[in-house]
């Protein structure tokens, strides 16, 4: 009889022991998405976001590369503008405008001229 009591007892031990890490499981990952949700960087990435989406639905700001730019910032630039000429036809890259023609070929109007990129 003891024996069957030390078995049932170890054996809702053991079952109330699994529940007990499955609720400490949810609870991590409850922790997690909760300090992913409000860190800082998050909050700082979200407004990186809204400013490239700005800057994509507006070609008439002007995107600057300069030399010093780090490869991540040129290359977003750079898909930054090519989006733009595929949605607009134009871009401004530098200070100058460069448009796009139905056939697929870029340019820039120099002197009321297009001179072909």
């Amino acid at each position: 009889m003891n024996i069957y009591l030390f078995l049932i007892v170890t054996f809702i031990f053991f079952i109330l022991l699994r529940k007990k890490k499955l609720l400490y499981r949810n609870n991590k990952k409850l922790k997690n998405f909760r300090k992913n949700f409000t860190s800082k960087e998050s909050k700082i990435e979200k407004i990186f976001a809204r400013n490239n989406e700005r800057i994509i639905n507006d070609p008439n700001i002007n995107l600057v590369i300069g030399i010093y730019d780090r490869e991540e910032e040129a290359n977003l630039k750079t898909n930054i503008h090519r989006a733009r000429l595929y949605k607009f036809c134009k871009s401004k890259l530098n200070g100058e405008y460069i448009y796009k023609d139905k056939s697929d070929n870029f340019y820039k109007i120099i002197n009321e001229k297009k001179e072909y990129i």
